[in-house]
């Protein structure tokens, strides 16, 4: 039996790869409004981590498996070393890990960071591998998120999510409907790398570009746009349908990156219909103000930007919630969103005791 109000630590490792989220959370059942982040922090990969995460994409079968392993200890030692410097004692780890494979068409996920390691090094049960149920009901495995858009943040109309990969969620026919909308910094990253940045800074680099009516009206046009929710998307798809498109421009980098800015932004706010909804915004774009500025240009709806810790700290939040709803055997998954069979209580559950 779990009391009402609880110390859940959420991890997240998302497809920007910028680094791992760490955040412990008291989780309210009594009052999920009163639920909060408590302390927080963002360990960044450098380069080594980073290039055997993106090797895992197309090497073979052996070195998957040893480094999901290897990914679990380098998250249990990160959680260990953040519980000893905040003195936490937390029920739970809930750990969404790192998405490698993600094609619910063909019946799979794939997200590493080996529970069941991260379980024996720190001693806290672990909840991992939280969409495979729901994809083998039939569903995406995919956004998770909007369970705690509903339960965490119903005063606005829409929770839109500009991550790895730009995502949204709301309340729709007393329904809550979510869905990936667009890639997002996933090739805001790739072409500002290629310019010898980490990321784009404020969009500045994508600023100093110059539009390219051609290439927008060409992104404009993927079939991935026309396909109703619920639907989601993977870096497969990015790599596939995407990315080819824009290499066949030779035009400056800064200026498909203007472009690409371009066109999220009016994808994105096809989704945005009503000038009179509030949005919340979280994640790594939400402190891109290019990107908000341009969103703006093509919407007429109110973008709130939360404090810090809500943008880059949401999606490990949510997850403390979705391991502490498995633990407590209730419903985590939403069937409204990803199009599975029913609703679903999903996440493996390893117990070191």
């Amino acid at each position: 039996m779990i009391n009402n109000s609880v110390i859940c630590i959420g991890v997240m490792s998302g497809t920007s790869l910028d680094g791992l989220d760490i955040a412990a959370c008291s989780i309210n059942s009594d009052n999920y409004n009163q639920s909060k982040i408590i302390v927080a922090k963002t360990i960044p990969y450098n380069n080594k981590i980073k290039d055997r995460l993106k090797s895992c994409y197309s090497n073979n079968n052996r070195f998957l498996l040893s480094t999901n392993i290897w990914f679990g200890e380098f998250i249990a030692n990160q959680v260990n070393e953040f519980i000893k410097e905040n003195n936490i004692k937390a029920t739970l780890i809930a750990s969404h890990g790192h998405t490698v494979f993600h094609s619910p068409q063909d019946g799979y996920t794939t997200q590493i960071g080996c529970g069941a390691t991260i379980a024996a090094i720190t001693g806290i049960t672990t909840i991992c591998d939280f969409r495979s149920l729901d994809v083998a009901l039939g569903g995406q495995g995919a956004p998770l998120v909007p369970i705690g858009d509903q339960l965490f943040y119903s005063q606005y109309n829409y929770c839109l999510n500009l991550g790895g990969i730009a995502n949204i969620s709301y309340n729709s026919d007393n329904k809550r409907v979510a869905f990936d909308i667009s890639p997002a910094n996933i090739p805001l990253n790739y072409y500002s790398n290629k310019l010898g940045f980490d990321y784009d800074n404020n969009g500045q680099l994508g600023k100093d570009g110059c539009f390219n009516k051609e290439l927008f009206n060409e992104l404009n046009k993927l079939d991935y746009y026309k396909i109703k929710p619920p639907k989601s998307m993977g870096i497969e798809w990015i790599n596939k349908y995407f990315f080819p498109i824009i290499e066949q421009y030779s035009i400056d980098e800064k200026d498909k990156l203007n472009t690409i800015y371009e066109h999220l932004a009016f994808v994105i706010s096809t989704h945005l219909k009503n000038k009179n909804s509030n949005v919340l915004v979280s994640g790594g774009g939400a402190h891109n103000s290019f990107f908000i500025e341009t969103i703006k240009k093509y919407s007429e709806a109110k973008l709130v930007v939360p404090n810090k810790l809500t943008v880059d700290f949401k999606e490990a939040f949510v997850f403390a919630l979705l391991g502490y709803l498995r633990l407590k055997g209730d419903t985590n998954t939403l069937c409204s969103v990803t199009g599975a069979k029913r609703n679903s209580c999903g996440g493996a559950i390893y117990n070191p005791l």
